[in-house]
């Protein structure tokens, strides 16, 4: 399992591979020692048997261990994914824009009432900027000032 750690990502599907035949190889062999355990002595079976199941109870939690390590490995490789997704993604306005002229154009708004409120969006975009950073430096300010 700690080879599992510290592996590199080509790497821990091979070493996943690897521990998980161990684990079906223990199972195998834990049920070869179940029945050899039945032929033990009555005076040593119920030893034998308890041994047993405790080496049952430890590969069944080294099972578990790496059926969450390969949940967490899959759900860090799907937030990648997402994240690489949202990353890719282009956000522009211009189509949006575009649509927005041309269903005023309909509703027969003159082009200087456009004009105007492109303006007012493009000046509204730094007011927002403006007012982001204000936050930030205000936020910082508080930070340094309550520590």
């Amino acid at each position: 399992m700690g080879r599992l750690e510290t592996a590199d990502k080509q790497s821990v599907q091979i070493v996943e591979n690897e521990i998980q035949a161990s684990i079906d190889q223990i199972f195998s062999r834990l049920e070869r020692l179940e029945i050899l355990s039945s032929k033990e002595p009555p005076n040593k079976r119920q030893n034998a048997k308890l041994r047993v199941d405790q080496l049952k109870y430890d590969v069944q939690h080294l099972q578990t261990a790496l059926r969450n390590f390969q949940h967490r490995r899959h759900a860090r490789e799907q937030q990648e994914r997402q994240r690489e997704e949202l990353l890719s993604r282009t956000f522009t306005t211009n189509g949006t824009q575009k649509k927005i002229l041309d269903i005023a154009n309909m509703l027969g708004l003159s082009n200087t009432v456009m004009r105007l409120i492109e303006k007012r969006a493009f000046q509204d975009k730094y007011f927002m900027i403006g007012g982001m950073l204000l936050t930030c430096v205000v936020m910082f300010l508080v930070v340094q000032y309550l520590t």
